[in-house]
């Protein structure tokens, strides 16, 4: 068995702690060493930006964006970071700007990087807003599997002291897909779901005041979406619900501030026509995906961040979705 260089760094410091007769570092009191900074967009709100990568313990994680809102009776926070040391990273930025209480944290959707978080803010006294959507999947062996998995993957900053949170208020849970309207003294936000898409649960919020728009992964700025195995039809429909509110900025889940929300948008919905186009042509005429894959014109989009770690299992998995659309 192969030991990774940064276990036997652990090992290491937990002999030396243990000499000392300090516990070692757990997800509860690990302290991240990421360069995190909160950066003010608009008046009362402030953002953080991930890294540009996939998640690994050696990023702590750090790949995801969130951002917060401080109005005169609270604080709201849109995702909560992909682990409890993140959070309270975060949590401690938002203590230097304000030392009002975080009344609400919504929860775009229940991607780890995104999910991992909230048993800090939970702790802080915030109430948890998400989609119906993420109920099933909370519950789910599907959930627990993954959440072993990044115990591994991602350790220490997530371990067995990580735990899931199940929300406090959802968002269509009387069947409807009402926009969830959250007030906060005299400032109010709205949470609408606009999935399925990334995932069946996404949640965008709207701040009318500033006309910033939350966007979650519903769009992402500057690199290639993941789209796994969300339905792609839906998801560039989705976009429709979006450009509704007409937001003059956008803060993604991934990626940097969007000052052209529509440029952003128009970027991932060609992505996913394009997807669609090309691995439903090869899914129509019976071609091989790998014979498509190589002949298919990715130049537009071989640019941006990720695009190597990413877009193959991007198209295969339209290419499979395409198969099961045909007729």
């Amino acid at each position: 068995m192969r030991i990774r260089p940064w276990v036997l760094g652990l090992g290491l410091a937990a002999a030396v702690a243990a000499a000392f007769g300090q516990a070692p570092a757990t997800s509860d009191t690990a302290v991240t060493t990421v360069a995190m900074e909160t950066r003010q967009v608009a008046p009362d709100t402030y953002f953080v930006q991930g890294l540009a990568a996939m998640g690994s313990s050696a990023n702590q994680n750090f790949i995801s964006n969130a951002a917060f809102v401080v109005t005169g009776d609270g604080v709201i926070v849109v995702d909560s970071l992909g682990s409890p040391p993140l959070a309270r990273q975060l949590l401690s930025l938002i203590r230097r700007v304000t030392p009002q209480p975080i009344r609400y944290v919504v929860l775009t959707h229940c991607h780890a990087d995104h999910l991992y978080g909230l048993q800090v803010f939970k702790e802080a006294g915030a109430r948890i807003v998400a989609h119906t959507g993420c109920r099933d999947y909370l519950q789910s062996d599907t959930a627990q599997l993954r959440l072993a998995a990044s115990r591994d993957e991602l350790f220490p900053w997530v371990d067995e002291h990580t735990r899931l949170v199940t929300p406090d208020l959802w968002v269509g849970d009387k069947g409807d897909e009402q926009d969830l309207v959250l007030k906060l003294g005299a400032r109010e936000f709205r949470v609408r779901h606009v999935g399925p898409s990334h995932t069946v649960e996404d949640l965008v919020v709207f701040d009318p005041v500033t006309g910033v728009l939350f966007a979650g992964d519903v769009v992402f700025r500057g690199r290639i979406p993941y789209v796994g195995q969300a339905d792609s039809r839906r998801w560039i429909s989705a976009m429709d619900r979006v450009l509704e509110l007409q937001p003059r900025m956008m803060l993604p889940g991934h990626g940097p501030v969007s000052t052209e929300p529509a440029v952003d948008l128009r970027l991932t919905r060609d992505y996913l026509a394009h997807l669609r186009q090309t691995m439903g042509d090869a899914a129509r005429n019976l071609e091989p995906f790998d014979e498509a894959y190589a002949r298919t014109d990715w130049s537009r989009f071989a640019g941006l961040p990720l695009f190597a770690a990413v877009n193959r299992m991007n198209a295969y998995n339209t290419y499979l979705l395409m198969e099961h659309e045909q007729p």
